[in-house]
C-alpha cells in the first residue's frame, strides 16, 4: 500500500533558466552510475525532484541512500513513503511512518502542495493529519515551535510523499556539468582537498603525479593512488598521469641556484601538466596553494610560476588556513592517508633558505642555463626529459 523510496531535491540547478534540462539530465545520469553497483533502481522525475524506486525484492534503499548522498549537486535527500494521493490513504501512511519513528514526546505536520489541484490546501491538511495522529498514538503531543518530530507531507502530480528526516547533500553542481581539468596531486593533504572542491562546482577532473624514483619509492606512489581511489567516491571515475620527474629534478638542482630551486621546479611541473591537459582536451589546472602556507606560495612565487601557463590555474584553496583545509579532508576521508610519512617529489632538494619574493626576469635568467638540457629555444619543455604512465583509477 504504501512504497519506500528515496527523494532527492537538486539544489542551485533548479534556478537554471532555458539550459536547466542539460544540468538535470547530467544529475540523474551521475546518480544512476553512483548506484549501479547495488543492481537497477528506476530514476524518475516529479516536479523537479529525482525519486528512486526500488525494482527488486530485496533492493537495498538503506544502500543506496549511502551512496547518492556523496553525489555532487544534491540539496537534500532522504527515505520516505510515497502514497497515493487520498486524503484517507495519506492520514493512514503518517500513522504508519509516526509509529515506525523512534521515541518522541511532541510532533508539528508540515504539508506542502506542488499539485494545486488537491483538497484540502496545506492550511487545513495539516491540522486534519495532526489529529487523527493525535487520536491514534498515545502519549504524544502538538509542538509547532520545538518539536521532538516533524512529519512532512509533500502532495506531487504522482502522488504523496511523507517522510520524517532528510539529510543534508553535498550540494553544488553535477560533475561534468562545467568542463574538465586536471590536478596536480603531491599525496599531501591540500591537493585531494582541492580537487573536491573543484568536482563540487563541476569539473571532470583527471590527476598528474610526479615521482622521482629513486628518491620516492612505490609506497609513496600506492599512497597517492589510494587518494584517488577516496576521492573518486566524490568526483567519479578517474585517470591517473604518473610523471618520472628524477632527471629535471637533478638538472634543475646542478645548473640554477639553490634557493630558486622550488620555484623552476613547479615551473617544469606546471609546464608538464599543460601539456597533458592539452593531449586530453581539459581546460584547467587545479592546484592546492594556499596563500603563504609555504615559501613556494607567497603571492610573487605563485606569480613566478604561473607564468608558464597558458590555462586557467584554478586555486581553490588559496584564502583558506591550514586547520580548514584538514576539516575538510577529514570529512571527506583523505586525511589520515595523506599524513601517510611516505616522501613525494616536492621535498625532494629542498633548499634551506628558499627564496620567498623571485621575480620573474631572475627565474627566467636562471633557467636560461637549462637551454638545451631541459628546454628548447622556445622555452618549450623538452620531451624527451620525463616520462609518463596512465592508467585508469576505477570507482
Amino acid at each position: 500500500m504504501f512504497e519506500d523510496v528515496i527523494l532527492i531535491k537538486p539544489g542551485e540547478i533548479v534556478l537554471k533558466g532555458l539550459n536547466k534540462g542539460k544540468f538535470v539530465a547530467l544529475l540523474c545520469k551521475n546518480i544512476k552510475e553512483k548506484l549501479k553497483s547495488l543492481g537497477e533502481f528506476p530514476l524518475l522525475e516529479s516536479d523537479s525532484t529525482f525519486v528512486v524506486r526500488a525494482n527488486q525484492k530485496h533492493s537495498d534503499l538503506d544502500g543506496a541512500l549511502e551512496l547518492v548522498k556523496n553525489v555532487f549537486g544534491i540539496s537534500k535527500l532522504g527515505k520516505a513513503k510515497l502514497c497515493n494521493k487520498d486524503l484517507d490513504t495519506i492520514k493512514s501512511c503518517c500513522l504508519q511512518l509516526i509509529k515506525e519513528s523512534k521515541s518522541f514526546n511532541s510532533f508539528k505536520v508540515e504539508a506542502k502542495r506542488i499539485d494545486k489541484k488537491f483538497v484540502p490546501c496545506s492550511a487545513e491538511l495539516c491540522p486534519q493529519i495532526g489529529e487523527f495522529i493525535l487520536q491514534n498514538v498515545k502519549g504524544v503531543r502538538v509542538d509547532v515551535h520545538n518539536p521532538d518530530l516533524t512529519l512532512k507531507v509533500e502532495i506531487r502530480r504522482d502522488g504523496a510523499y511523507i517522510y520524517v528526516s532528510e539529510i543534508r547533500g553535498l550540494g553544488g553542481m553535477p560533475v561534468g556539468c562545467c568542463g574538465r581539468g586536471n590536478v596536480l596531486i603531491s599525496g599531501g593533504i591540500d591537493s585531494p582537498v582541492a580537487a573536491y572542491m573543484l568536482a563540487k562546482r563541476g569539473l571532470n577532473l583527471s590527476y598528474t603525479h610526479f615521482e622521482s624514483p629513486p628518491y620516492t619509492s612505490e609506497l609513496a606512489r600506492k599512497k597517492v593512488v589510494e587518494l584517488f581511489r577516496k576521492l573518486t567516491k566524490y568526483c567519479g571515475q578517474a585517470v591517473l598521469h604518473t610523471v618520472e620527474f628524477t632527471y629535471i629534478q637533478e638538472r634543475i638542482k646542478k645548473l640554477c641556484p639553490e634557493k630558486l630551486f622550488t620555484i623552476i621546479m613547479r615551473r617544469f611541473m606546471l609546464r608538464i601538466a599543460t601539456q597533458i591537459a592539452f593531449e586530453n582536451d581539459e581546460g584547467a589546472l587545479i592546484t592546492g596553494e594556499s596563500l603563504g602556507q609555504v615559501a613556494s606560495q607567497t603571492l610573487e612565487a605563485i606569480t613566478c610560476t604561473g607564468e608558464v601557463c597558458t590555462l586557467p590555474v584554478f586555486r581553490p584553496l588559496i584564502g583558506m588556513d591550514k586547520s580548514e583545509i584538514i576539516e575538510i579532508a577529514r570529512k571527506i576521508g583523505t586525511f589520515e592517508t595523506s599524513i601517510l610519512p611516505y616522501e613525494d617529489c616536492c621535498t625532494i632538494f629542498v633548499p634551506n633558505f628558499p627564496k620567498t619574493n623571485p621575480q620573474i626576469r631572475e627565474i627566467k635568467e636562471a633557467e636560461a642555463s637549462l637551454h638545451g638540457v631541459l628546454l628548447d629555444e622556445s622555452g618549450s619543455i623538452l620531451e624527451n626529459t620525463y616520462s609518463i604512465k596512465t592508467e585508469e583509477v576505477i570507482e
